[in-house]
């Protein structure tokens, strides 16, 4: 499938300005030549905004968008036609969740500039379902209208990144309710925007009495890259992407394995990418999954210039593995808050408990830390209150997508949803089932 496709996604590719200068006239005829190209990263498509990557005349564009993680650097634009749209849509009405004219469908994700909520807006209404646009990062959306909402319209599914629901929950514990008494009728959380790990997935589910469906994609490459099996796995949409795998040390391009996931898009008309590195570090296999799909199965583990190092291990730690540890930790100690930072090799971990579970909380994560990536870490438990402050549950919206896990004194990686403090040094120390060909290579 891939060989089939390849030649036509070139040669829509060398329409753009960048491309047509990359490529030239003698485009690679096949598979076998791919590896060939050079990489197309973050920083050529910051090079060529806004319009270097467009391949289509202006006035069949029909939307604009740019990545969430653009305040880290100039705007990465991304563009669509009517048709990318449609088939964009097509892709993630594959996930598990399931609308019907029968949901009240919460949208709590952020509006501008991703794709995101836009996506779960259209497949909610193109399935007769009641759409709630709560967006995110909203001054207009505070945390006690959103469970507000959630009750008085019986909402059925909501869309949030993974840190939502743990706020939600904050601000329920707050009011001394539970949160399942917010959301009766909840029957699906579709969650996007983060990395989330296993553990942090049962804790939702837990709180919320749901279950939790996978949703990844990037803005760059035409939004939803994957979604989830009827058996839960995560699956690459392959037969819309050709996936590769870079081993960050090597530099060695397969198929499979783990590394920095590069995407080539193969039905993309407004802006088709070519062997663009995505900067996710991922664990790509094919085959193994009960459901029968024959798409690659993904694991994103983080972005790779998110990943710190600590003496003592030998690979990138990624802020999904702690967190992982973090939420091992048993329910009752109600832990829902942390943050971490790696400082002069060492991994400092601050998490919030209530003051009578400080020892156990301190000890058990701990053991949990060095478990999960190899290092004996240090820990310091805080009143709860301390990294989400409990006032502001109640008297604003959070305006930043979480970095949990950064260097000492980075800047834009504030507590949970605080960007723009520096995290604490020292002692001070986020179904439809496809039909597609086979896409084994």
């Amino acid at each position: 499938m891939w060989e089939k496709r390849l030649p036509e996604v070139l040669r829509r590719a060398g329409r753009s300005d960048f491309y047509r200068g990359r490529l030239g006239d003698d485009l690679p005829g096949g598979l076998a030549d791919l590896e060939g190209l050079p990489l197309t990263t973050k920083d050529d498509l910051r090079a060529s905004y806004p319009f270097g990557m467009v391949a289509v005349p202006r006035r069949e564009l029909v939307s604009y968008h740019e990545s969430s993680g653009t305040s880290e650097g100039a705007p990465t634009a991304s563009f669509h036609t009517e048709a990318d749209w449609a088939e964009m849509l097509d892709r993630f009405g594959r996930n598990r969740v399931g609308l019907a004219d029968t949901d009240t469908v919460l949208v709590r994700v952020p509006y501008a500039m991703v794709t995101i909520a836009h996506q779960v807006h259209a497949a909610a209404r193109a399935a007769g379902s009641l759409v709630v646009p709560a967006d995110a990062r909203s001054t207009a959306m505070p945390l006690p209208r959103v469970l507000r909402l959630m009750r008085d319209l019986r909402v059925t599914v909501a869309a949030a990144l993974p840190t939502e629901p743990l706020l939600w929950a904050a601000c329920a514990r707050l009011a001394g309710e539970s949160p399942r008494s917010h959301a009766p009728d909840l029957r699906a959380l579709l969650s996007a925007g983060e990395p989330l790990s296993p553990a942090r997935r049962r804790r939702i589910e837990e709180l919320w009495g749901c279950e939790v469906h996978l949703s990844y994609g990037n803005s760059e490459c035409g939004a939803n890259l994957g979604g989830e099996c009827p058996e839960r796995n995560l699956h690459l949409w392959a037969d819309r992407y050709l996936p590769e795998v870079l081993d960050p040390e090597t530099g060695l391009v397969s198929f499979e394995g783990r590394g920095r996931l590069v995407l080539t898009t193969l039905h993309r008309e407004a802006m088709p990418l070519v062997r663009y590195d995505t900067g996710d570090y991922a664990e790509v296999t094919y085959g193994g999954c009960p459901c029968g799909w024959p798409l690659p199965r993904v694991r994103v583990v983080g972005r790779w210039d998110h990943g710190v190092s600590l003496r003592g291990r030998r690979d990138r730690v990624f802020a999904s593995e702690v967190e992982n540890a973090v939420f091992s930790l048993p329910s009752e100690l109600g832990v829902l808050f942390w943050r971490a930072v790696e400082d002069e090799g060492v991994l400092r971990v601050r998490v919030e408990a209530v003051d009578a579970a400080a020892g156990e909380v301190s000890t058990a994560l701990v053991r949990e830390v060095e478990e999960a990536v190899g290092v004996r870490p240090e820990v310091e438990v805080v009143p709860v209150g301390t990294l989400v402050p409990l006032e502001e549950l109640t008297r604003r919206s959070f305006t930043a997508k979480p970095r949990y896990l950064a260097p000492a004194g980075a800047t834009g990686a504030g507590g949970p949803m605080y960007a723009g403090t520096a995290p604490p040094t020292g002692a001070e120390g986020a179904e439809r089932a496809p039909g597609p060909d086979t896409v084994r290579p």
